[in-house]
C-alpha cells in the first residue's frame, strides 16, 4: 500500500552519506541502492513472518498487501504486524537480530548512457527573422522507465529549457565589460505559454549494469533540443547559403543572416 510509505527526502542528515544528485544518477544509482535495501528488508521480514506462521522463509509470499504462506492465503499477516514483531525479541528466531531496517550502497560497474533522437519543425518569418517551433518530437531510450509520468515531465521540462537556450537565453555584456543579464528582469526565460507542442516517446532497452535496468534521463531534453532546433533552422536557411549560426537564434540574428544572404 503506497499510502503506508513515508519517503523522507532532501535531508542528508538522516542518511549515512549524501553527495547530491547529478549526471542522471538518481534512479540509476540511488534507485538501485534503494531496491537493494528493500530486498534485504523483505528477506528479513520473510524470516520474521515465517517464525510467526511456523513456515520456512522460502515459503512466504507477498500479495495484495498481505504476507502469507504459499498456498495458504488464509494464514496471513499485515506488514505492520510483521514489522511490530521484528522489535519483540520473544517472537524472533534465535539467529535473527531485532529490528527491520537495512542499508545498501550501490556502485556501477561501468558508465550508463541513455540514447535518443529528437526532431523539430520550425517556421521562420523572413521579414522579421522570428522563428516559431511548430512541433518538437522527443524519442528517448532511458532504459526501464520506473515512473512514466515523471519521465515524461522531465523530458518536456528539459526540452523547454533547451528551447530557451535555442532562442532567448544568453549572457550579455556591455561595452564596458559589465554583465547586463544578471537578474531575471534582464535574463530571458521561456514561459510555458510560449512552449510548442512537444511529443514524447520512450523505447525501453534495460541497462545490464543495474538491477532496475535504468539509464537516467535528466539531461536528455536540454542537450538534444538545441541540436534539433539548430538543425531545423539551418535546414530552413540552407537554400540561402547560410551554413552556421551561433545560439541563440534571436530574430535579429536570423534576420541579419537572411539579409546578408540576399546581398550576396
Amino acid at each position: 500500500n503506497p499510502d503506508a510509505v513515508t519517503v523522507v527526502q532532501g535531508d542528508s542528515a538522516v542518511v549515512p552519506r549524501g553527495v547530491g544528485t547529478f549526471g542522471s544518477r538518481s534512479t540509476t544509482i540511488g534507485g538501485s541502492a534503494l531496491l537493494t535495501a528493500l530486498e534485504r528488508v523483505k528477506a528479513k521480514a520473510n524470516r520474521v513472518a515465517g517464525a510467526l506462521l511456523e513456515a520456512p522463509a522460502a515459503d512466504i509470499v507477498w500479495s495484495d498487501g498481505r504476507i502469507h504462506v504459499r498456498g495458504a492465503p488464509d494464514r496471513a499477516l499485515t506488514f505492520t504486524e510483521v514489522a511490530a514483531a521484528a522489535y519483540q525479541p520473544a517472537k524472533l528466531p534465535a539467529d535473527v537480530e531485532m529490528g527491520l531496517d537495512a542499508q545498501a550502497v550501490f556502485r556501477l560497474s561501468g558508465l550508463v548512457f541513455p540514447f535518443g533522437a529528437y526532431a523539430a519543425v520550425v517556421d521562420i518569418a523572413p521579414d522579421t527573422g522570428a522563428t516559431s517551433v511548430v512541433k518538437l518530437v522527443a524519442v528517448d531510450d532511458a532504459g526501464r522507465i520506473v515512473n512514466p509520468l515523471l519521465a515524461e515531465g522531465q523530458v518536456i521540462g528539459a526540452a523547454v529549457q533547451g528551447l530557451g537556450q535555442s532562442f532567448v537565453e544568453q549572457v550579455v555584456y556591455g561595452t564596458d565589460g559589465q554583465l547586463l543579464t544578471a537578474t531575471f528582469a534582464d535574463y530571458a526565460l521561456l514561459r510555458a505559454e510560449r512552449s510548442p507542442e512537444i511529443l514524447t516517446e520512450f523505447l525501453e532497452t534495460p541497462s545490464p549494469l543495474n538491477p532496475l535496468g535504468a539509464k537516467g534521463i535528466g539531461e536528455a531534453g536540454s542537450i538534444a533540443t538545441p541540436a534539433a532546433i539548430a538543425s531545423a533552422v539551418l535546414d530552413a536557411l540552407r537554400p540561402l547559403g547560410v551554413r552556421h549560426l551561433d545560439l541563440p537564434f534571436t530574430p535579429e540574428k536570423v534576420w541579419r543572416a537572411i539579409r546578408d544572404a540576399d546581398r550576396t
